[in-house]
C-alpha cells in the first residue's frame, strides 16, 4: 500500500516526534550521555505503545460488547505506533487532581458507533 509504513519505520517516525528537539539526533559527547538518553527515549516510546494498546484493547472490548464483528485477523494490522492524539510539546500533568475513574480516559465514539449495536 503505498503511503503506509512499515513497522520500524513507523516505530523510527515515533521516535524521532517523541526526540525533535535535535531533530531526532543525539548529540551528547559522553557514550554515557548518549546511552543515558537513548534510554529516556525508549522508555517514552514504549509508554506510548503501552498507552496505546490498552485502549486498542478497551476500544475493541468495548465494540465486541456492542455486538459489533471485530474479526481477529483484521487486529494484526492494527498499529499502537500512532501518537497523533498524544500531546508531545505540551504541558504535562501528575498530580492527584487528574486521576481519572478506574484509571481510563473514557473511549471517545463518534456518534454514529454511540447509537450503533
Amino acid at each position: 500500500m503505498p503511503g503506509r509504513l512499515n513497522k520500524g519505520e513507523a516505530a523510527h517516525k515515533l521516535k524521532r516526534a517523541v526526540f525533535f528537539h535535535e531533530r531526532g539526533e543525539i548529540r551528547d559527547r559522553s557514550f554515557e550521555s548518549q546511552a543515558f538518553r537513548a534510554s529516556g527515549l525508549n522508555l517514552v516510546v514504549s509508554s506510548i505503545v503501552h498507552w496505546n494498546t490498552v485502549y486498542i484493547e478497551r476500544a475493541v472490548s468495548h465494540l465486541r460488547k456492542m455486538h459489533r464483528e471485530i474479526p481477529d485477523h483484521l487486529l494484526k494490522h492494527v498499529s499502537p505506533l500512532s501518537w497523533e492524539h498524544i500531546n508531545l510539546t505540551g504541558i504535562y500533568t501528575w498530580d492527584a487532581e487528574h486521576q481519572m475513574p478506574e484509571g481510563f480516559r473514557s473511549l471517545r465514539l463518534p456518534a454514529r458507533l454511540r447509537h450503533a449495536a
